[in-house]
């Protein structure tokens, strides 16, 4: 039987190199894709839909209905928009869906799939940052399965094959560093947005560069990785690894780690979440270890990024306080980029937003359910807006 995939994100990079895959394994003819979402990239999500023959193609942007209508008129081709548009395209019956919406917009379709019984490969970080409990109830309510797309969760997912998680002893997760990772600490104060958009070992987009260069990526990944695994967070561990090859390490109680090690190639995670629980040929480079020759680590110094103890910080905390930082990271990023800001400056934003909710809204006190995740992401961002207002006076 044919499997039937839906890719949310479809022109992004996360969602590029699963079209990639999906063509090198067959395409239209090896798969019944039923849904490509996208943004603001109209051409090339168009352009997707007709090489894979999609049933549905939707912008997230209601105002882009018509440009996209017209690129893919006489193809066959469903076409919509908007966000309710994402949601209903989550309920057509799919097999495997890939989340790769940036940002807590992400949430809701993942959640609409789930409650279907669909496999969700989850490369949406933010889902498990804000809504983990409640996303991992979904699944087992429905009997659906999450899959880690993030380069470490997968690497993590896959040392855990075979193995109980009450042996584990530690988990370790890979950071590149970033753009500033040689940087003397005293010069990010003046970092500007176009040297965090520079990212020394590949690149990517923007907003997921600056957040490598500020760690925020790596805090998701550490509240992700207690979420996803049920993993206490004084067993979660963060290191700098500037040759990116390895992606995560599993300790176990008897002293032994097991290290995924390969190329940074986001098609090697989201093709073993395409193939599960196969391994298939894949498209990615392999190393040759006497070229590298050497492997480096450094401690992940939690004064020159803050945001991994903010990250701590939440994890220890629980509730809705993933919800919060998330929010509030995402709402930082926006006014550094605006330079609003300084670089150092957003994760005292970060900072400033969960002491003030954690007072007035009490993130712990509530059961966490879809409507309050969305109703303290919209408070966070009018929170750190406000934060944002104080320190540019």
């Amino acid at each position: 039987m044919r499997k039937r995939i839906t890719i949310f994100g479809a022109t992004g990079s996360i969602g590029e190199n699963t079209v990639d895959l999906l063509i090198r394994q067959g395409g239209a003819g090896a798969y019944d894709v039923v849904a490509l979402t996208g943004g603001r990239n109209i051409a090339r999500l168009a352009e997707q839909a007709r090489e894979l023959q999609a049933d549905l193609a939707v912008t997230a942007y209601p105002e882009l209905y018509e440009d996209l209508k017209t690129a893919l008129d006489g193809t066959g081709v469903e076409v919509a928009a908007g966000p309710q548009a994402l949601v209903d395209a989550a309920d057509r019956p799919s097999d495997w869906i890939m989340s790769a919406i940036v940002g807590a917009a992400g949430l809701v379709p993942g959640m609409r799939a789930l409650q279907h019984g669909t496999t969700l490969a989850l490369a949406n970080k933010e889902s498990l940052v804000t809504a983990g409990p409640l996303l991992l109830a979904t699944a087992e309510q429905n009997k659906a399965r999450i899959l880690p797309v993030d380069s470490e969760h997968s690497a993590v997912f896959q040392a855990l094959v075979g193995e109980e998680m009450e042996a584990v002893e530690r988990i370790i997760i890979t950071a590149s560093g970033g753009a500033f990772r040689d940087w003397p600490i005293e010069a990010l104060e003046k970092a500007t947005p176009e040297e965090a958009s520079s990212h020394p070992n590949w690149a990517m987009g923007q907003r997921i560069t600056v957040d490598s260069a500020s760690m925020f990526n790596k805090a998701l990944e550490l509240i992700e990785t207690k979420e996803y695994f049920g993993v206490d967070p004084k067993r979660i561990e963060a290191v700098v690894h500037p040759e990116s090859l390895i992606h995560a390490l599993v300790g176990f109680r008897d002293g032994a780690i097991m290290a995924h090690v390969g190329p940074p190639d986001m098609r090697h995670a989201i093709g073993y979440a395409l193939n599960w629980p196969e391994r298939a040929d894949l498209p990615v480079a392999r190393l040759d270890l006497t070229e590298i020759g050497q492997l480096n680590f450094r401690p992940a110094c939690e004064k020159r990024w803050p945001a991994l103890r903010l990250a701590r910080e939440v994890m220890e905390a629980g509730g809705l306080t993933g919800a919060a930082f998330n929010a509030a990271k995402e709402a930082a990023l926006d006014a550094f980029l605006a330079r609003q800001i300084k670089f150092t400056q957003m994760s005292e934003v970060v900072e400033a937003v969960l002491d003030r909710l954690s007072r007035e809204s009490g993130l712990t006190n509530d059961a966490i359910s879809l409507e309050k995740v969305l109703e303290v992401d919209h408070l966070a961002r009018q929170t750190a807006v406000s934060v944002v207002q104080m320190i540019e006076q």
